[in-house]
């Protein structure tokens, strides 16, 4: 049976984390499994992590493994008597330094990073944006501020800058000792959570060495001023709506989150929407019909992939709310719409000769009655540059590198098979001829387009089209 063209990234979790219930959830649609390294232990991580490698096994199909660091996570302090009420116009002072435990008039807020760049008129956000401070006047160890929209206040709560750009390195000392365990695991992605710049990328990618991909979680107004830049240098995207939707208005992210996934697709990136698609689904068996309608609505854009979070990971219904989202995607694919939807958005290759191939492979199998596209591909771009074009027909990702083969799973419309390796066209030929009938994407005697690059095994060089019958 085939599967939908747009993949499911489920994140593991207390719910989740056995044999039998992660079985059951790439049986109901799973692609891609995030490991969330905000909670957990590395025990809880190493064993899920086997877990989804043996079921991996056997199953025969790549799976991906996503680590998702916990970034750089800004609080104030504790307070004396428990949780203050914060009155609108009243004057509320943050110190760097702690003289004891705050009140209703002052708080410890630990980081020299946040008064470094703090100015008048600047305003910070308190617990996910329910309370709004506006700087007065400020120092490199103390701000005075005026509250804007007041409320009840406890210990150590998340602070948000949405105005500026703060002087973080994107990698605290957790991520470090977090993404050196996940790499040692052998995760195949790693998000970088509160990328502000192109510059974040570089650490974690001079860090990992190729052993595994980047995902740029873009969560920041400082990310979306900075957006060309980091596609330049990440590998994917993730649009991380939570954080997002604190530090800029609700209204504004829909708009954003379409502007993302189109600059994704012009490039070829893989990009995943995420947080809070089927929330309700938590404590319920059945979505909201505002939820079924959100991951819809990243499908018929393109999305290479919708995520779950807590719905997976901690929820009364992790198998559930994979099956669902399998249905809404399966159903908006059947759309007439979605492939209208899909042709309009489309943009034209890049003047480059892998670009140049991926359309004309795209052109070929509107011309011809094509089954399946194959992509014989060693770094996995040769499949990415046809699934960047949307084909109608699915992809075959095929090749010799099983991490290849796991990374592709995050990709729109590629089955990723890892196969033998092969020294000649025409062993390639037939390997593609007789796999594509034996993963059930063609029948004998129908058409294959087949992209790849030569000499095999060098990354970066598709170069060849080829046109056959399947075996």
């Amino acid at each position: 049976m085939l599967h939908s063209q747009a993949k499911i990234v489920a994140t593991l979790g207390p719910a989740s984390g056995d044999r039998a219930t992660i079985e059951a959830l790439v049986r109901a649609g799973a692609d891609v499994f995030r490991l969330n390294f905000s909670h957990g232990s590395y025990e809880d991580h190493r064993a899920r992590y086997a877990t989804v490698r043996a079921v991996e096994a056997e199953l025969g199909r790549p799976l991906g493994v996503l680590l998702d660091l916990q970034g750089p996570k800004l609080r104030i302090g504790t307070f004396a008597a428990g949780p203050v009420t914060l009155q609108e116009g009243a004057e509320f002072r943050l110190d760097l330094q702690s003289d004891g435990p705050g009140d209703a008039t002052h708080v410890q807020l630990p980081h020299p990073q946040i008064f470094a760049a703090l100015a008048p008129g600047v305003e910070l956000l308190l617990d996910d944006g329910r309370i709004r401070l506006q700087v007065l006047r400020c120092s490199a160890d103390q701000a005075h501020t005026r509250v804007v929209n007041g409320g009840l206040l406890s210990d150590r709560k998340g602070v948000n800058v949405p105005g500026v750009v703060l002087p973080l390195s994107a990698l605290t000392d957790k991520d470090r000792a977090d993404l050196d365990f996940g790499l040692s695991l052998g995760v195949d992605w790693v998000a970088l959570s509160f990328v502000q710049r192109a510059e974040d990328i570089a650490e974690v990618r001079a860090i990992a060495q190729g052993r595994a991909a980047i995902v740029a979680k873009l969560e920041k107004p400082a990310a979306i001023d900075a957006l060309e830049s980091i596609l330049a240098v990440t590998d994917a995207v993730m649009v991380a709506r939570g954080d997002l939707g604190v530090e800029m208005p609700a209204e504004q992210v829909p708009a954003i989150q379409k502007r993302i996934v189109r600059a994704c697709r012009r490039r070829g990136l893989p990009v995943i929407v995420a947080t809070q698609m089927l929330e309700s689904m938590v404590s319920a068996p059945v979505p909201t019909r505002a939820e079924a309608s959100d991951v819809a609505t990243a499908i018929y854009d393109g999305a290479d992939a919708v995520m779950l979070s807590a719905e997976s990971a901690s929820g009364r219904y992790p198998r559930e709310s994979v099956a669902m989202m399998a249905r809404i995607i399966a159903q908006t694919e059947a759309d007439p719409h979605y492939r209208d939807a899909l042709d309009a958005s489309h943009t034209p290759a890049g003047a480059n000769s892998a670009d140049a191939i991926g359309s004309a492979a795209r052109s070929v199998a509107g011309l011809l009655d094509v089954a399946a596209m194959v992509a014989y591909t060693s770094s996995g771009a040769s499949a990415l540059r046809i699934a960047r074009e949307r084909p109608r027909a699915p992809i075959l990702g095929m090749t010799p590198s099983l991490a290849t083969a796991r990374r592709l799973a995050l990709a729109w419309g590629v089955y990723p098979v890892h196969c033998a390796d092969v020294a000649s066209v025409a062993e390639m030929t037939q390997l593609a001829q007789q796999t594509a009938v034996a993963q059930g994407l063609a029948q004998p005697g129908q058409t294959l387009v087949i992209a790849a690059g030569l000499p095999f095994g060098t990354s970066g060089t598709t170069n060849l089209l080829h046109i056959a019958q399947a075996l």
